[in-house]
């Protein structure tokens, strides 16, 4: 599906250059001579190199089209991760370096995620927007420290660093935003 080259936006895939891109950041610029275009980070999906284009409003630009599943995690096997279709129980591996290391830290038992698929071929990963976990370890409260809005560093039992406001504590379940790793709040129980 063709679309405006100024309407490209971040996580979007296009069929660029006979490959395809993931926009990473995209950044509209108005010079102060001639047109306004749009700044756009690429990032190959195959390969994982990067690449910075220029595209203009009149530009038209190849939207790739993917096709997604619900597909729900079972478990690791070495650097591979076992998904499982939830409307055929068909199970799928995919390999550490396709999923990230920054991705497979959220991986939990039983979590549905979504893969994108082209023409057949798994070439992403979607988390749920947020993810619950245990704080492990937490630095204790300086006094005086409480009255203006300062984090501390906690440790997850999943793995991650993230900070946390004061009143958390160890053994607390928080939730965290997985697109930026940060804390949302105290999950409910």
């Amino acid at each position: 599906m063709k679309i405006d080259g100024n309407t490209i936006r971040p996580g979007m895939v296009l069929d660029h250059k006979g490959s395809l891109w993931r926009a990473i950041k995209t950044e509209h610029t108005q010079p102060g001579k001639g047109g306004a275009y749009l700044q756009v980070e690429l990032k190959d999906i195959r390969s994982g190199s990067k690449l910075n284009e220029r595209f203009r409003s009149s530009e038209k630009v190849e939207r790739a089209t993917l096709e997604q599943r619900e597909f729900q995690y079972l478990y690791p096997e070495d650097s591979s991760f076992t998904f499982m279709d939830t409307e055929t129980y068909e199970q799928v591996s995919l390999d550490l370096h396709f999923i990230g290391e920054d991705q497979a830290k959220f991986l939990q038992d039983g979590m549905n995620v979504m893969i994108e698929s082209h023409e057949g071929v798994p070439i992403g990963l979607k988390l749920p927007d947020t993810v619950t976990a245990e704080v492990i370890e937490a630095d204790a409260v300086v006094k005086g420290q409480t009255a203006s809005s300062s984090f501390k560093p906690a440790i997850l039992d999943i793995g991650l660093k993230v900070m946390v406001p004061p009143h958390i504590e160890a053994g607390t379940r928080i939730v965290i935003r997985t697109i930026d790793c940060t804390y949302s709040e105290r999950a409910k129980e």
